[in-house]
């Protein structure tokens, strides 16, 4: 049995890329909607792009998800 360690590693590295990227999406997501609006009412278009940004990174990261579930599937 001979094991291809470049093949390996390969996998390995793409993986860990995928998988940090995957993270840091979603948690910018995450902070993203926990922004909250000033108590004096001011800066609402800032927590409305927040909140769009938030939704943008949800959507990559179904995105990717969905990529890599068809990527198995198929």
């Amino acid at each position: 049995m001979k094991i291809d360690w470049a093949a390996l590693g390969s996998v390995f590295g793409v993986s860990l890329v995928a998988t940090v990227a995957l993270v840091g999406l979603f948690v910018m997501g995450i902070i993203g909607l926990s922004k909250q609006a000033p108590a004096d009412g001011q800066g609402g278009s800032s927590v409305a792009l927040a909140r769009t940004g938030a939704y943008a990174c949800f959507a990559a990261c179904l995105a990717a998800v969905s990529y890599g579930i068809y990527l198995i599937v198929t």
